[in-house]
């Protein structure tokens, strides 16, 4: 809680000073590195309050600079900056969207820029999809795969983002860079939603061929567990959203049914290669998953079954334990 106090106050005093050295009338601005400085401690996972705490803080900050005597009866010109993303104005927002140049500060500015996909001036959107890909292009991979794992668990809750907006998502997810850098995210990451990261950006092909890579290094055995299933089920599912559906009209009955999309990999593995790899797994998730897929595929395995049936029966997990023994049942019975 004082961690957070201390970071609130850090923010807002670099706004202040940041709102300070804005000249009036000037397209000269000062150094933005304590804002900078402050923003890049800023936890993603709450982007939402950061962001209308900076926006009430820069609008109240300008509020009361003073305004020079000589130009009181005129409107002050200001320089449109990153922080401008922020504006209560719409307006404001669209074209500093456009007039942005260079790499975003830090991933807490590409974030916000990020979700101006989801901006409810649908001009603003307009201005996003215009410019994110040049921003990508300048901008850090690792700055940009910061604010892609923070909105790919949660854009399919984004109600104002429409199919071209989700295109622009998907295609800044496709390029080779930033592809790369997401790749090496999702392997090295030891917490996060990075399971459901790793689905949602497979909706695009761009990770198919370091599927073999993010099955056996992967931290997480979540993302691991993903993997191998993909690899043996020769596609990858993703959530795509909840649709209300009646289960009584009678009564007026009804429930959110989730809704799963599928595609399908444009790679193949050896199946019993890719066996093997999920059986020797370090995590029980894993190992689970490669029992039941021997389960379902005695009849075409072959000898291999008998070896890693008795393997599975004897493994220290119950629930893999439990799999193994039920093979060995059926391999009786063949």
């Amino acid at each position: 809680m004082q961690l957070t106090q201390d970071l609130e106050g850090k923010v807002i005093s670099a706004v202040k000073e940041f709102a300070a050295s804005i000249s009036p009338g000037r397209s000269v601005i000062a150094d933005m590195s304590a804002l900078v400085d402050a923003t890049s401690q800023i936890p993603l996972s709450n982007l939402e309050y950061w962001e209308r705490l900076i926006r009430s803080e820069f609008s109240s900050a300008l509020e009361s600079t003073p305004k020079p005597k000589w130009k009181l009866g005129s409107k002050r010109p200001t320089p449109l900056t990153w922080i401008d993303i922020t504006s209560w104005d719409g307006y404001r927002r669209e074209k500093t969207l456009r007039t942005l140049t260079g790499p975003a500060p830090n991933s807490f500015f590409f974030s916000l820029a990020l979700r101006r996909l989801n901006d409810w001036v649908p001009q603003v959107r307009e201005a996003a999809r215009e410019k994110l890909s040049e921003l990508v292009d300048s901008s850090s991979p690792n700055h940009v795969v910061d604010a892609l794992c923070i909105t790919l668990p949660h854009w399919n809750s984004w109600g104002r983002m429409g199919e071209p907006d989700k295109k622009i998502l998907l295609q800044i997810v496709s390029k080779e860079v930033v592809a790369e850098a997401l790749k090496e995210k999702i392997v090295s990451a030891t917490s996060g939603p990075m399971a459901s990261i790793f689905a949602q950006a497979s909706r695009t092909e761009v990770l198919d061929s370091h599927l073999d890579e993010i099955a056996k290094n992967s931290t997480q055995p979540a993302v691991r567990a993903k993997a191998y299933r993909s690899k043996f089920e020769g596609k990858i599912t993703w959530f795509e959203g909840r649709k209300w559906e009646w289960t009584d009209i009678r009564y007026c009955e009804s429930r959110l049914r989730p809704i799963v999309s599928e595609r399908n990999l444009t790679i193949t593995s050896p199946f019993l290669e890719t066996l093997r790899s999920a059986a020797a797994d370090r995590s029980p998730m894993v190992r689970k998953i490669a029992a039941e897929i021997l389960i379902r595929e005695l009849d075409v395995i072959g000898k291999e079954s008998s070896e890693l049936a008795n393997l599975f029966a004897s493994d220290a997990s119950p629930a893999v334990a439990e799999r193994g023994q039920f093979a060995l049942k059926r391999m009786k019975e063949i």
